[in-house]
């Protein structure tokens, strides 16, 4: 897996217009998560996954991202710091059957 993670400060007021921005899933892609920070709530740090890297730059080089990108930005204060990478390391719940 390769992804994204984000530091994004939020104008103060926008944090509800984001929720739900970016609703599109291209190619390879698995998740998107948005953490707000207890020690600032105008600032999120963001993870977007997928399956690999050439999943990863094809969507950063599409029209349909940029677009979604300079919506994305118009809601923040100033430009994200962003750093991409392998994901080297997973853990996740198993799931039990009812």
């Amino acid at each position: 897996m390769y992804g994204t993670i984000a530091r994004m400060k939020v104008k103060p007021g926008a944090l509800e217009s984001l929720k739900g921005m970016e609703e599109r899933q291209p190619q390879g892609f698995i998740a998107t998560y948005a953490y707000r920070l207890d020690s600032n709530p105008d600032e999120l740090m963001v993870v977007v996954m997928f399956e690999d890297e050439v999943s990863d730059r094809a969507n950063a080089g599409s029209p349909e991202q940029d677009r979604e990108y300079r919506d994305l930005r118009s809601h923040l204060r100033e430009d994200p710091e962003w750093h991409d990478g392998e994901v080297v390391y997973e853990l996740v719940k198993e799931k039990t059957t009812c």
